[in-house]
Parts: structure tokens; C-alpha cells; sequence
């Protein structure tokens, strides 16, 4: 049995051979029409440098907003009657600032574990979203999101999303954001009902 060894020469000489072909392949004829292009700020709606720079506020779950848990009819607290248990492991935001207004999408995942009572099909999960500036409250929104059950025995996965929130942009850094389940009615305007 032979082995072909192949000389390091030549592997060097097929390395940069191979990178002055790639290279001379990216070249273009006008050059001043390559750079003028490279220049020219970005009209495609992408992401500014502004914007990675602006002020986009903390985001986190308020303690015992984390988990929710549904039980069949009657059987409130009940172990054996219980239908489904979700829980939020994860929010999270992205801001943009135009024109005065701080636009924030807020989005939370999540999973649904079914319990002894449960069942594949459609269930509503009451999610809430506040932005807080020391007491007032800015915004509140109450969303009852609806996730599908497939399967009685496996947990289901779910991410949900807010696009809708709006705020004036603080002339401090004292916003906060808050996201998790509610089962409580709206709290009010400008009131401490959101802590």
C-alpha cells in the first residue's frame, strides 16, 4: 500500500492562487462608484446606529406573574383538576425613538403543561403588558392570547407579542417594563395599581 504525500509548495501555491482569483473577482471597474454606494445611508429600514444607541428600558417578570394555572370547573386548587399550567421563562423588548415617540416590542415565550384535567384544544392565557414611569402608569394592556393544545400529554410551546406600545420619549432614563400573566382587572391611570 502506497501513500501520494502532496508537497507543502504546492498547497501554499494553490492557497494563493485561490485567494487572488476571490479577490480579484470582488474588484469593480469604477471605484469611485463602489465607494460612493458604500457612503450613501441605508434606505432599506434596517436597524440605525441611533437606534442601537437610544435608550430602550429593562423588561422583566413581576414575581408571581411568572406561572398561571387553570382548573376544570369547580375544582379550583385541586391537583386532580387540574387542566393546564403555563409559565413565562423568558421576556424580552426592542425599542425605536422617532419623531418623540418611543415605540417598544415587547415579546415573552413560554410553555403549557397540560394537567390530569386536560385536554387537546384552545385555551386563553391573560397576558399583560405595563410600562411604568415611577408610579404613573404610561401604558396597560390586558391581552387574553389564545394558544392551541395538541397534545393532552406533551407541553406546548408559545410566544407572544405586543407591537402596540407607545410612549412619549422620557427625558430620564426611569421607565420600566413589566410583562406576565394577570388575572386582576386594568389598573388604573396614573396610579400605584400596576405595582
Amino acid at each position: 500500500m502506497q501513500f501520494r504525500f502532496i508537497d507543502s509548495r504546492f498547497l501554499a501555491g494553490l492557497a494563493v492562487s485561490s485567494f487572488m482569483i476571490a479577490a480579484a473577482g470582488c474588484q469593480s471597474n469604477d471605484a469611485a462608484k463602489g465607494f460612493d454606494q458604500a457612503s450613501k445611508p441605508d434606505q432599506a429600514g434596517r436597524i440605525l446606529e441611533s437606534d442601537l444607541r437610544a435608550y430602550c428600558p429593562n423588561i422583566t417578570l413581576r414575581e408571581g406573574t411568572a406561572f398561571f394555572s387553570s382548573y376544570a370547573k369547580g375544582g379550583q386548587d385541586d391537583p386532580n383538576k387540574l387542566a393546564y399550567q403555563a409559565s413565562i421563562a423568558d421576556v424580552t423588548r426592542a425599542c425605536v425613538t422617532r419623531d418623540g415617540t418611543l415605540s417598544i416590542d415587547v415579546a415573552a415565550a413560554g410553555k403549557i403543561v397540560p394537567g390530569p384535567a386536560g385536554a387537546p384544544g384552545s385555551v386563553t392565557l391573560p397576558i399583560r403588558v405595563v410600562v411604568l414611569r415611577g408610579e404613573e402608569v404610561l401604558y396597560s394592556k390586558l391581552t387574553q392570547f389564545p394558544v392551541s393544545l395538541t397534545d393532552k400529554t406533551a407541553a406546548t410551546q408559545f410566544v407572544f407579542n405586543d407591537k402596540g406600545v407607545s410612549v412619549p420619549v422620557p427625558a430620564e432614563q426611569n421607565i420600566r417594563i413589566y410583562a406576565g400573566f394577570d388575572e386582576g382587572p386594568a389598573p388604573k391611570k396614573k396610579t400605584a395599581a400596576a405595582e
